[in-house]
C-alpha cells in the first residue's frame, strides 16, 4: 500500500549549467552539467524518498525525451506509474553564473495533451487503490483545462483519500469551492485568492487565510513566506513559524520539499504543529545546497532540532 500518491501532469528534465561568467555574445564552457527528473510531484516524491519514506509517482510523459525522463526517474529509485503522452516531456535550464553566484532559470512549455489523454489520465487516476493523500503539485501543460484538478478532487474523495495541492493561477483558483485538505499558496497566489496586499502584515495575513478557510472546503491552508518561513491556519488552530538562519544556496525546490515535509507528518499522523515543523525543515534543508539539489536526510534531521526547540 503507497499512503502517499504524487502527480505530475507537467514534467520536466532539469538540466543545470555552471559557467565561470555570464557574458553576452560570446561562446562560454558549460562546466560539469546535471540532468535531473522534475516537476512539482515528481520533487515531492524524490524529496520523500530523501528521507527514507515511500510514495509513488503519477506522471505524464511522451516524446523523444521519454525514455531519458524514465531512466532519470528509475535511477531514483522510485516507484512510479507514467502515463503515456504523444508530446515530448520539456525541458528546463538552470544557468548558473559563478562569478556572482546568479541563477538564471528557463522553463519550457509543456507538450500538448489531448482529450483521449486525459481521459486515460483521469481512468488511471481511478485505478489506484488505498492510498491516504494524493499531492498534485507543479504546472499544467499548456493546453491542459485549468479545471483539470476539480475532476481529480472528486476522485480523491471517492476514494477516501486526502488531496493536497500547490499550483497557481486558475488551475488553483478554481479549487476554492472544491473539498482540497491542504492548499500551499504563497503570498502571492493568496493576494489573487482573497485580494489581500503583498506588503501586509503578518497578522494581516493570518487575519485573510482565517477568513479564507472560513470561505472555502478546505482544511488546511499553509502560505509559504519566503525567509519569513509559513503560516499555517486549520479550523482551529494557528501557526507561524520563522526557519533557522542559513546560508542559502538556491530557492530552487525548496516548496516542493516543503510539501514533501508536511506530507510525510500528515502522513505519520502527527500534530499540525509538527507539520509545519516538517515543512519548514525540509523546506529550508533545500536551500542549503546549489542548483536543482533537494533536501539532504541529515540537514532535515538537524533543522527539524533546532525548529522544535525554538517554537
Amino acid at each position: 500500500m503507497h499512503k502517499i500518491i504524487t502527480l505530475t501532469l507537467n514534467p520536466c528534465i532539469d538540466k543545470t549549467i555552471w559557467v565561470d561568467k555570464l557574458i553576452p555574445d560570446k561562446k562560454l564552457k558549460a562546466k560539469h552539467p546535471e540532468d535531473e527528473p522534475g516537476g512539482g510531484g515528481i520533487n515531492v516524491s524524490r524529496a520523500i524518498n530523501y528521507l527514507n519514506r515511500k510514495s509513488k509517482a503519477l506522471f505524464l510523459n511522451g516524446g523523444m525525451n521519454a525514455p531519458y525522463f524514465k531512466q532519470l526517474i528509475t535511477e531514483e529509485g522510485l516507484d512510479f506509474t507514467e502515463i503515456n503522452i504523444a508530446g515530448n516531456t520539456r525541458m528546463n535550464l538552470m544557468l548558473i553564473d559563478e562569478s556572482n553566484s546568479q541563477e538564471y532559470r528557463i522553463g519550457m512549455d509543456g507538450p500538448n495533451v489531448s482529450d483521449a489523454e486525459i481521459s486515460n489520465l483521469i481512468n488511471t487516476l481511478k485505478k489506484q487503490k488505498d492510498y491516504d493523500f494524493l499531492v498534485a503539485s507543479g504546472s499544467l501543460p499548456k493546453n491542459m483545462p485549468d479545471n483539470i484538478y476539480v475532476e481529480i478532487a472528486k476522485i480523491v474523495e471517492s476514494h477516501n483519500a486526502k488531496f493536497i495541492l500547490d499550483t497557481s493561477g486558475k488551475a488553483l483558483q478554481n479549487m476554492v469551492q472544491q473539498k482540497v485538505f491542504l492548499l500551499k499558496p504563497n503570498l502571492n497566489e493568496l493576494s489573487i485568492l482573497c485580494g489581500i496586499n503583498e506588503n501586509a502584515s503578518i497578522d494581516d495575513i493570518i487575519t485573510a487565510t482565517q477568513e479564507l478557510l472560513n470561505k472555502i472546503y478546505c482544511n488546511i491552508i499553509v502560505v509559504s513566506l519566503g525567509s519569513k518561513g509559513a503560516i499555517m491556519v486549520t479550523k482551529n488552530e494557528t501557526h507561524h513559524i520563522l526557519p533557522p538562519a542559513v546560508e542559502v544556496k538556491s530557492t530552487v525546490g525548496a516548496g516542493d520539499c516543503m510539501v514533501a515535509g508536511m506530507t510525510i507528518a500528515l502522513s505519520e499522523n502527527l500534530s499540525f504543529k509538527e507539520v509545519l515543523q516538517y515543512g519548514i525543515a525540509c523546506g529550508t534543508a533545500a536551500t542549503l545546497n546549489a542548483g536543482r539539489g533537494l533536501c539532504k536526510k541529515e540537514d532535515f534531521e538537524k533543522l527539524l532540532i533546532e525548529i522544535k526547540s525554538n517554537t
